[in-house]
């Protein structure tokens, strides 16, 4: 089973959803369950299933060596990319949070997918390398793009696979960079995909980021096989600057 929130319009602070994530990552670092303010229809869902958060990534106690959040404030909700490249088991998270209405005092939803030895391309050591060298700050006022433009970017990067002409649809920075795992490509629009897939890649779920230039997308990444998977889009004066990939 696997559980999708639609988005809904609600009036969320910035602060409050960032407040949310940052005792998410809190908890990740001591993987004590206790600090974690969870709604009563609380649901934990990892690598696109609902999953026991006491058997969860969660439950364990991380070294996170890098962290970063966006907020999403439509839709309430937010996303953490975490990296542990130096314990015992490396692994990177790629997290969306979702809340009730407008209420950001409680958690419904800890989306994650969680990459670790064995995933696609992974190398926790390598993604924190190349990711450490970004600059995520936020985006100029003048500089930003709307939110349907992001969502349709990060559309059009997972429908690349089944339509030919996604690729050339994709506004691509000159000086772009794509890290998936352990391979970095510049620019970002080299050696693209141009169809050739029967299968969508499905299960969607957003948190879009005007003020960042961002959105992230979870999904099963259904046209190389059901893999559960996170792509993130930075756009830079309406091109796109960064693609973080993380499959499992």
């Amino acid at each position: 089973m696997v559980v999708v929130l639609d988005s809904v319009s609600a009036d969320c602070t910035r602060e409050g959803l960032l407040a949310a994530a940052s005792s998410y990552i809190t908890t990740q670092t001591t993987g004590q369950l206790n600090g974690l303010k969870m709604a009563d229809n609380f649901t934990y869902q990892e690598n696109n299933k609902v999953t026991d958060i006491k058997r969860g990534v969660l439950s364990q106690a991380l070294k996170i060596d890098l962290n970063r959040s966006t907020a999403d404030t439509t839709a309430c909700a937010s996303y953490t990319m975490l990296i542990s490249a130096g314990g015992s088991k490396p692994y990177v998270l790629a997290t969306q949070i979702r809340h009730n209405g407008n209420n950001t005092d409680s958690i419904a939803m800890i989306d994650t997918i969680a990459a670790t030895t064995g995933s696609l391309f992974f190398n926790a050591t390598l993604t924190l390398q190349y990711i450490r060298k970004e600059d995520w700050g936020m985006i100029d006022a003048a500089q930003r793009v709307d939110r349907d433009t992001l969502k349709k970017v990060g559309d059009a990067y997972l429908d690349m696979w089944t339509d030919g002409g996604a690729a050339d649809s994709i506004p691509w920075g000159t000086d772009c960079e794509r890290v998936e795992g352990s391979r970095l490509t510049k620019p970002c629009g080299a050696s693209l995909p141009r169809g050739g897939s029967a299968q969508s890649n499905s299960m969607r779920r957003y948190v879009i980021d005007e003020t960042i230039g961002s959105v992230d997308v979870l999904c099963a990444f259904n046209s190389l096989g059901n893999m559960p998977d996170s792509h993130e889009i930075r756009l830079e004066g309406g091109k796109v600057k960064y693609v973080h990939t993380i499959t499992v």
